[in-house]
């Protein structure tokens, strides 16, 4: 890995961060609080929010195995992403690499921050080739962009792979385990130590159920968090957000159980779906939905919507030609969109 100090823009590196007042005052209780300008009325929302999140890190850290310097949280994963250009990419020179097909924010945030987006096709059963990946990278490749399990095709990328990258590209490597509490692979979160130039992305959207409360995550090097938290805006996270986010992390094992329930009623409704008519091939999934070819996604996609039935066309998505993504919900659900597929 290069040097952070090469990796990361200038401006951003000699970057003086925001001061805020809760930034200044901290480690001694106090009972008058005097110096934000808030309103004295309305509490507790009438104080900002701990600008860097501390208490609902320290909870994280336990439930994630991660220390709570290497931890930073943002408004969605979404902002983690954006940053990552803000702060590693120079506009109109740099560039990143992205495997295609993939979550699609990577290259919306590329477009905002006027950085090239590289794609290198997966191969035709989705899986990852790490040297086309690297081939791909020049001098002024930055980030790597790798997603598993990957959304959309659902499936979690070869490990060996993913180590390769991380051994042999001299830049960071993000790797969004979005959907990693529905796969039985290790995540990625654990080795930080191991590789230096690692970026993890997570969330409370999808096996948490809290997709409402936009909080995501990054594991990273405690250098590499620092970075980010400089140029993140001071109250990213707000205080109704933090607050359910404790409420959550108090009984990690509630979560567990609806983990278990989504991978049993995963299993049930792919082997149902296997057996339909219209269905060509059901694809491996690591993930809390599952891609489906069918014969007409369009057809088959509109006469859901008319029974009120809404699903995820993935028709004009790369490598994903007459393909429906359809996420698993309750088991109520889930069997009223199969009787809707078996009288099709």
């Amino acid at each position: 890995m290069k040097e952070l100090k090469e990796l990361t823009r200038e401006n951003i590196w000699n970057l003086a961060p925001y001061s805020c007042a809760r930034n200044e005052f901290s480690g001694r209780k106090a009972k008058v609080y005097l110096d934000a300008n808030e309103n004295p009325y309305n509490g507790p929302l009438n104080r900002y929010p701990d600008p860097l999140q501390l208490e609902v890190k320290k909870q994280l850290a336990k439930v994630k195995g991660v220390a709570e310097d290497c931890i930073f949280l943002g408004n969605g994963s979404d902002e983690a992403i954006d940053l990552m250009y803000r702060c590693f990419t120079e506009p109109k020179v740099d560039n990143v690499v992205a495997m295609d097909p993939t979550y699609g924010m990577y290259k919306v945030c590329a477009d905002i921050n006027d950085v090239e987006y590289r794609t290198v096709s997966l191969n035709v059963d989705f899986s990852l080739n790490a040297d086309n990946i690297l081939a791909a990278c020049d001098n002024h490749t930055k980030v790597i962009w790798l997603c598993s399990p990957n959304n959309p095709t659902g499936n979690a990328l070869d490990r060996g792979a993913i180590e390769k990258i991380l051994k042999d590209f001299e830049g960071l490597v993000v790797v969004d385990e979005a959907y990693c509490d529905f796969s039985s692979q290790k995540p990625f979160r654990t080795e930080l130590s191991k590789y230096p130039n690692i970026v993890v992305l997570n969330t409370m959207s999808k096996a948490w159920g809290s997709a409402g409360i936009r909080l995501g995550m990054a594991f990273a090097s405690k250098d590499i968090i620092d970075i980010l938290n400089k140029v993140k805006y001071p109250y990213n996270v707000n205080a109704l957000t933090q607050r359910e986010a404790l409420e959550l992390l108090a009984d990690p094992y509630e979560v567990d159980k609806w983990v278990r329930t989504i991978l049993l009623e995963r299993s049930r409704v792919v082997d149902a779906i296997k057996v339909l008519p219209i269905c060509r091939k059901v694809y491996p999934t690591d993930a809390n939905f599952v891609l489906v070819e069918v014969d007409d996604a369009r057809k088959t996609y509109e006469y859901l919507v008319d029974r009120g039935i809404i699903v995820r066309n993935r028709n004009s998505v790369h490598l994903c030609n007459g393909c429906l993504r359809i996420t698993i919900g309750t088991k109520t659900e889930n069997q009223e969109l199969l009787a809707a597929l078996r009288t099709m």
